[in-house]
């Protein structure tokens, strides 16, 4: 643990003033990159991250928005900023950076970094990461099944993007020749300079009130208080190892699946993530950078935590990670890495599977956990220009002890927002055809899943590329404790009678007309369904989630759809015969 010595006395007071301004100024920085921003997955789906670094680049503030990118920025913010130097960092300077093995993401999420200069004298650094629509590479919004680095877009090291203020024109011209999204990724980029202009003038109005001797003696105490706080919450967990093993269903190349496996040690000194059992890496697009898998375990961990400890460096303290070099946890140069969050956010399954063993009221059955992508472009009817779009699609969460698992959520460290249609119709040229909750995906349990969806893409008047990067056709969320799996989920090319199924990393051309349709998994049951309180279930019937056939079958509940009510004795006797049936 850190000791400061502080050269004034600590004010509790002004302690909360400071650590609640440095998270609020990462909160301003999210509204107005969000409010700036062109694109539907910035300014709508809020597919972004911004965070703040004090002079020794440890991360002090963090905006609440993506999970998965907080991590990222706390490794990438420090050896970007090391690389280039200190020094050749002045006042209004921007470097941009999204390459996976400095900590980044994959090549869309794409990071701007600011110092923070106040009366001439380093302070410290903003940054905010923005999940761009494309940066080129071999198929629209940059995602597909690639087979090394190079083919998923622009590789951006860390340049300076802005000089005194300024974008500099040829960095800027650049990075925009080789991406599909002109107008929105420009608008978008010009959104992540104005973030950073206002995280720097919140911060320095702060040092301004306070003093930077203050701000900073506050800065560190905040990151001791931190891991004072994380250490007590762990105290309070169960001692012991657990492990779980969970599957992709394939790499997108092969038909193999791809083996995670963690073994997970709560102890006095923190908790260590084992991931060595993982497979190798593919040259396949299901790699993940070590940035991501460390995002995945810190998410998994601060789970179990009060949700008032702060996410900082002194959090990052007490966690450990054993993910080796060259395999699908932390993939080496040049894997792809496009699907890295796929793999990311199916490692936190597994560690919540893991830690069922040990605090079986504290995690959910298996979700989603997929990010499951959807990406397309063409050249647009109306306006004779490429356009590029891409978005998540929700699915079902776990069932969790007293509570059914959410319908359609973007689960673990997935929190962007669903695109609405009418925005998304009126911005570009598709239709969707149905968009709905898929009856039936629940996984049954005393506590049932959440319901998958379908959103059904239709594009009437022009050919298009369209890609799938996605997964849980094959390897279905686990139901725990007795609870059933969720639905799988299924990826079809024009429903009907000429319908083909599609795999879950694929790149397909389609003719005007064409649809594709999505319908993601449900999410798995807690605990036997036979248990679930036959009046929920009839309420999941009337609520049209759960299908009569279903609910007599699955759940042992006879419901009169005529009165809403069920039958007792019968339900009694179906719920009797399944036992003994069990038992024997």
């Amino acid at each position: 643990m850190q000791i400061t010595r502080r050269a004034t006395a600590f004010d509790p007071i002004k302690f909360e003033v400071v650590r609640n301004a440095l998270v609020f100024a990462t909160e301003e920085m999210a509204a107005t990159l969000r409010r700036s921003a062109y694109s539907t997955n910035v300014k709508t789906r809020a597919d972004f991250s911004c965070g703040l670094f004090d002079r020794e680049l440890r991360t002090i503030a963090q905006s609440f928005n993506q999970p998965a990118h907080l991590g990222s920025l706390a490794r990438l913010v420090p050896q970007v900023v090391r690389e280039y130097g200190v020094a050749n960092l002045g006042p209004g300077d921007g470097l941009l950076c999204n390459d996976p093995y400095r900590g980044g993401g994959h090549l869309n999420d794409i990071t701007l970094i600011s110092p923070i200069y106040y009366r001439g004298e380093l302070f410290g650094y903003v940054a905010n990461l923005a999940h761009h629509v494309d940066v080129g590479g071999g198929a629209p919004a940059s995602i597909g099944a690639f087979q090394e680095i190079y083919q998923e877009g622009i590789q951006i090291p860390g340049v300076k993007l802005v000089q005194a203020g300024d974008i500099v024109p040829d960095i800027f011209k650049l990075v925009m020749a080789q991406v599909r999204a002109k107008r929105e990724t420009a608008g978008d980029f010009r959104a992540q300079v104005a973030a950073n202009r206002t995280g720097v003038l919140r911060v320095c109005e702060l040092v301004e009130r306070l003093g930077t001797e203050a701000v900073a003696e506050y800065v560190d105490e905040l990151l001791a208080y931190t891991e004072r706080r994380a250490r007590a919450e762990i105290a309070q967990l169960p001692r012991g190892t657990c492990e779980a093993v969970g599957f992709l269903d394939d790499d997108g190349l092969t038909d193999v699946p791809v083996r995670l496996q963690v073994r997970i040690e709560i102890g006095d000194d923190g908790v260590h993530f084992d991931l060595s059992g993982s497979d190798p890496q593919r040259r396949a697009p299901v790699n993940s950078a070590y940035s991501q898998t460390f995002a995945a375990c810190a998410f998994a961990l601060k789970c179990l935590t009060d949700p008032d400890v702060p996410v900082n460096a002194g959090f990052y303290r007490v966690l450990s990670i054993n993910a080796p070099s060259g395999t699908v946890v932390n993939c080496e140069y040049p894997s792809p890495v496009v699907g890295g969050w796929e793999t990311a956010i199916r490692l936190v399954d597994v560690i919540f599977l893991a830690i069922s063993q040990l605090m079986p009221e504290r995690v959910a059955a298996g979700c989603k956990a997929m990010i499951c992508h959807t990406g397309f472009g063409g050249v647009d009817p109306r306006s004779g220009e490429y356009y590029c779009y891409l978005e998540t699609v929700a699915g079902g969460f776990g069932g969790r002890h007293g509570k059914d698992g959410p319908d359609a959520v973007q689960g673990h460290i997935q929190n962007t927002e669903n695109a609405p249609i009418e925005e998304t119709e009126y911005a570009y040229p598709i239709r969707f055809v149905r968009y709905g909750l898929v009856d039936d995906s629940d996984g049954p349990g005393q506590w049932r899943g959440g319901l998958g969806v379908q959103r059904d893409y239709q594009f009437v008047d022009h050919d298009a590329s369209f890609t799938i990067l996605a997964d849980r056709a094959k390897q279905e969320p686990w139901g725990i404790f007795g609870g059933l799996p969720g639905k799988l989920a299924e990826y079809i090319l024009n429903p009907g009678e000429e319908a083909r199924h599609l795999g879950t990393k694929a790149t397909i051309q389609l003719k005007a007309g064409d649809v594709v349709s999505y319908r993601t998994s449900g999410g798995g049951g807690y605990g036997p369904p036979f248990e679930r309180d036959p009046a929920l279930v009839v309420q999941d019937v009337r609520n049209e989630k759960v299908s009569l056939d279903r609910a007599r079958d699955l759940y042992g509940v006879v419901v009169d759809p005529a009165t809403w009510t069920f039958d007792p004795a019968e339900t009694a006797r179906l719920r009797a015969s399944a036992a003994s049936q069990t038992t024997s």
